[in-house]
Formats: C-alpha cells, sequence, structure tokens
C-alpha cells in the first residue's frame, strides 16, 4: 500500500528524532496515539521500516571507508550477501549490471579496513579487483539524513520534534556501553526497560546514560526505509571529479538537494562520492543532464546505476516487528 501524506508524516517524524514519543508524534501530526502506533507497525511490516542507534563515527575514533569490489556475475551476489551478514558493514548494493559490489565499513582511525578486504572476504579467485576509499568528510549521510525523507513536516512541527543539543569536542569513552549500543542498533525505539535488561543495568542508568550520549552529539538515530517507499525507483552512485579550489562549494550544492542522499569528500581517482535516489530512469537522466551540469566546477562524472541493495543502514531483509514504540 502506498504511503499516504499521515505515513509520510510520521517518517518525517521519525527523521527528526527516532525515540520521539508516540505521544508527542501524535498531538505534532494531529492525530491519535493509537493511529501513530498503528501505523507504525504497517510501516515496519510491509517496507521494513526501522529505526536505528549509530555512534558519530569520528566522535569514538572511527573511519568510514566505501569499498568497491568487481566480481564474475555468478559471484558478485554471494559475497554481496557475505558482506552483508557482517555487524561492520552498511549499504551493500550491486551497480554497474551487477558485476560490482559497493558497501560502507567503519574502523578505527589508525587502520585501514585490511581484515574486511584481505581477510574475511570469500575466498574465491572470482573477485577480480577490490579498492576502498576514505570518506573524509560526510555533507550528507550518517547523523545529517537524506532529506528526501523529510518533505512533509512544516518548520513549527520540525522545531517541536527537535531534540536538543550541546555537543562536546572532548573525547568519549564508551566502556560499558557495548551492550546498550547494540541493542539501540538492533531497535533504536527499545524501551529503557529493554535496554536496560540487554545492558544489565538499571533503567535510570541507562536512560541518563542515552541522553548523555544524544546531547554530546555521540548517538544518533538513522531511519532505515527502503526509497521506493517514498516513490523513488531509481538510484546511481556518482563519482564525481571536482577541481579542488570548489570541492566545498559542489559538495554543498549537492548536499542542499533532494535527490541526494549521501555526498562525501574521498580518497581515489575521484575526489567527491554521491548517492543519487530519483522517482524513475527519466528523472535520473534529468538530474544528471540538468541539475548537476549546473553546478560549476564538475568535471568527470562516472555514473554507476544501482542494481539491487541487499543491505540499507542496518537492514537486510523486512521482518515482522516485535513491538511498537
Amino acid at each position: 500500500m502506498p504511503l499516504d501524506e499521515l505515513d509520510r508524516g510520521l517518517v518525517h517524524a521519525l527523521h527528526v528524532d527516532g525515540r520521539a514519543p508516540f505521544t508527542l508524534v501524535a498531538e505534532v501530526l494531529g492525530t491519535s496515539q493509537q493511529t501513530v502506533a498503528r501505523r507504525y507497525r504497517r510501516l515496519r511490516e510491509e517496507h521494513g521500516l526501522r529505526v536505528i542507534g549509530r555512534t558519530a563515527p569520528r566522535r569514538v575514533g572511527q573511519v568510514e571507508w566505501f569499498v568497491r569490489l568487481r566480481a564474475t556475475p555468478d559471484a558478485a551476489l554471494k559475497v554481496a550477501h557475505a558482506l552483508a551478514a557482517r555487524t561492520d558493514t552498511s549499504w551493500v548494493q550491486l551497480t554497474s549490471g551487477g558485476t560490482e559490489i559497493v558497501c560502507v565499513t567503519r574502523a578505527r582511525a589508525t587502520d585501514a579496513p585490511d581484515a574486511l578486504l584481505l581477510q574475511e572476504l570469500p575466498r574465491t579467485p572470482r573477485v577480480v579487483a577490490v579498492s576502498a576509499h576514505c570518506l573524509l568528510r560526510t555533507f550528507v549521510g550518517g547523523p545529517v539524513g537524506w532529506q528526501g525523507r523529510a518533505t512533509t513536516l512544516s518548520e513549527d512541527q520540525i522545531d517541536r520534534l527537535t531534540p536538543r543539543q550541546d555537543p562536546s569536542t572532548g573525547p568519549v569513552d564508551l566502556t560499558g556501553d557495548e551492550r546498550l549500543l547494540a541493542e539501540l542498533a538492533q531497535d533504536g525505539r527499545a524501551s529503557f526497560a529493554d535496554l536496560a535488561a540487554a545492558a544489565g543495568q538499571s533503567e535510570a542508568t541507562v536512560r541518563k546514560r542515552v541522553h548523555q550520549l544524544r546531547r554530546d552529539g555521540v548517538l544518533y538515530f538513522d531511519v532505515d526505509l527502503t526509497p521506493a517507499a517514498l516513490g523513488f525507483h531509481a538510484q546511481a552512485l556518482l563519482w564525481l571529479s571536482v577541481r579542488q579550489p570548489q570541492l566545498v562549494p559542489v559538495a554543498e550544492a549537492l548536499a542542499g538537494q533532494e535527490e541526494v542522499a549521501l555526498v562525501a569528500a574521498t580518497t581515489g581517482p575521484a575526489n567527491l562520492l554521491a548517492s543519487v535516489v530519483c522517482r524513475d530512469v527519466d528523472a535520473l537522466y534529468t538530474y544528471l543532464s540538468g541539475t548537476i551540469a549546473t553546478i560549476d566546477g564538475i568535471g568527470h562524472v562516472e555514473t554507476a546505476p544501482v542494481i539491487r541493495t541487499v543491505k540499507r543502514a542496518a537492514t537486510t531483509t523486512v521482518s515482522a516487528a516485535k513491538g511498537v514504540r
């Protein structure tokens, strides 16, 4: 069933604050708490909607890498599923006619993703090329989520939902938070009682810690939802070569476009990576031939259409909701 205006309002509300109480969401949307809970449950069951808790990589001493692998057609899907099964990967996709696999992975800032690239991939000669590109600066993606799913609420509604933050800049010690963060990575809307049980701590302690991590800009909540649910059916990865003095202006221009779900400065032959989501192939053509062509400073553009998404931010398959929170 297509998403209506109330569904989209709920998705937008969760985009603003993934843990917003349904009482507040209902008040902002002008409906009942029971209706919001019912819609949330249906979105989970029919469209794989999930709210997931994630740590901001730089705040916890990590760097994100974008990994590209080329494989023979008979091996590509197997490699993609092997990558998707890992807890440290996201956005595992098949591109370029199904012979290229891409994914995002995290590693400590002092490490390259050697274990992933050299040790833990399926041992097959059908993987013919591997490269890793460090995401030096992310302009859209991660804590700054894709605006294409956030087009329904008014500025006043957004303000009522926006959690207040006071980010710190000092070092962050997550010792003892492992089980708490693991549970939030599975269900960002888990109740404090469930989080306390998973972490082996009191509910008051867990509540205080979650609020502290959010306030400090360490913990954020992402909305995992297939773009097709919002009417976007054509996706592509763009590798852009941008003249260095114009790198930031170009990245910021792309970041303001509804079609763009990720923009990051990266290492490698191209210095800017973008993930683009459009309504259909015609809209993708219009974006490539018109919208992006108006941005000064872009040289060569390599376009890789996404053939299949095996894993999004966290979800590999749509599963039934275990409960509504």
